[in-house]
């Protein structure tokens, strides 16, 4: 199969769940991709398992520094760049009441002024007629309990996406974002829970989505995939990956 092939594509978050899935079908696709992460283990499984079409780097999102050092390693490895997905994140739960300035920082860092930076820097690689997609959240239209922080990074990050579909559709470059519901990723994608926790979190995600079910992480790095290849009329959109979860809470 060589749907990808010739395409250069980067991955922010690409060493683990929805990142890893994207990876994995533009390498199969004959892609030559750039995905990054920053634990020291997944970036080395994420490597063996990928092979040569996959350069795997450290850079940490939440470190201006290496997001300002991204640019040269990607034009170093790849030149320009085809296809890039903002897909890191990270997600602390905890009521208004108890959240600290420590946590709304590293999730603000994380999930929007990293990816802010990281593709203003990327910008004058990014080829013309490519695409960018971004990963949102069903939570930045829910107002979950719980979750208030998380989902302002993630309407934050839409909102940046939109703009940025403004900005680039003069070049022929596509912006859209895939907003996933309830997915089977490692740790089910919130930090610092306890395995009972996360159990108790999984059923009620089940329990929520109209599909009873999880996604896995293999059907968002297809949505994203077609947004980013097949949808050549298509930019400035939120495509939800939910299984009707945000379809249900609207028509209510």
């Amino acid at each position: 199969m060589s749907k990808y092939a010739g395409r250069k594509a980067v991955i922010i978050g690409g060493t683990m769940g929805m990142g890893l899935a994207i990876a994995k079908r533009l390498v199969e696709g004959g892609a030559e991709v750039l995905l990054t992460g920053r634990n020291p283990k997944n970036l080395k499984e994420a490597a063996d398992e990928l092979g040569p079409a996959a350069h795997v780097v450290s850079s940490d999102l939440a470190d201006l520094d290496a997001v300002r050092a991204l640019p040269a390693l990607v034009e170093e490895r790849l030149g320009g760049v085809d296809l890039l997905f903002v897909n890191a994140g990270i997600s602390e739960l905890g009521p208004i009441a108890e959240m600290t300035e420590d946590q709304y920082d590293r999730m603000f860092a994380v999930n929007l002024k990293g990816p802010y930076f990281t593709v203003q820097g990327l910008l004058p690689l990014l080829r013309d007629g490519g695409a960018v997609v971004f990963t949102t959240s069903v939570a930045d239209v829910t107002g979950t309990p719980g979750m208030s922080v998380y989902s302002a990074t993630k309407a934050g990050l839409w909102s940046f996406a939109q703009g940025l579909a403004s900005e680039l559709v003069g070049r022929g470059i596509r912006v859209n974002a895939v907003s996933p519901g309830y997915i089977d990723t490692p740790g089910g994608g919130v930090q610092g829970l306890t395995e009972e926790e996360h159990r108790a979190f999984k059923a009620a995600g089940d329990a929520a989505t109209p599909m009873h079910r999880h996604g896995t992480a293999d059907e968002v790095a297809k949505a994203a995939l077609f947004l980013a290849v097949d949808a050549t009329f298509t930019t400035g959109v939120k495509l939800a990956v939910d299984g009707g979860l945000v379809q249900q809470i609207v028509s209510v």
